[in-house]
């Protein structure tokens, strides 16, 4: 796989008008073959082994929440990076999941190329799937490397999409507690 990727590259190199021989260049075909294949490496990561089983009882009823787990991402509209943080919370209904899991399912998602409205959908179904959760919530906050390097060129624009699942998009006081908790200042 790689091989073919890093011949299309040298394509591309080619039809931009460059030389893929010349010094600068000659192993760049190849190295941005690895790493596309790294930046899209959750097309061949599978769920239930990244939770590896890590889900445990708990009386626990309250909400769990995450915050700010960086994200890296392809916009599959350009191929150019989506850089941002994702915050997942859950209403536990006797199970928790390991908390690195969390980071886990969304560098999952975000591995690859799609846009940001549907990699919350993912992080949100993933976490309900996995843990029978009551509720799920999840906000993702990016800046959009196709809107700030080309295109309108806005260098200060963020885009937040969010879901709610269950009790989350039912119940209005839950949803805020969720909100709320994803906004207040870290104590940390």
């Amino acid at each position: 796989m790689i091989d073919q990727i890093a011949a299309s590259y040298r394509e591309i190199l080619e039809r931009l008008g460059e030389d893929p021989a010349r010094e600068g260049l000659r192993d760049t075909p190849l190295r941005a073959a690895k790493a596309m294949a790294f930046l899209t490496e959750g097309y061949r990561m599978d769920l239930h082994e990244i939770v590896n089983n890590a889900v445990f009882q708990s009386d626990n009823d309250e909400m769990v929440l995450v915050r700010d787990i960086e994200l890296y991402s392809l916009c599959e509209h350009h191929l150019l990076p989506f850089i941002g943080r994702c915050h997942v919370g859950y209403l536990p209904a006797g199970k928790v999941l390991g908390l690195s899991k969390i980071a886990r399912i969304t560098d999952m998602f975000s591995r690859r190329l799609q846009i940001q409205e549907n990699l919350t959908l993912q992080i949100a179904h993933a976490v309900e799937e996995v843990t029978g959760a009551k509720g799920v919530g999840v906000v993702v906050e990016a800046r959009h490397m196709c809107m700030m390097m080309r295109g309108v060129q806005k260098q200060n624009s963020v885009m937040t999409t969010s879901v709610m699942l269950g009790r989350m998009r039912e119940n209005p006081a839950t949803r805020q507690e969720f909100l709320s908790l994803v906004k207040a200042p870290s104590q940390v």
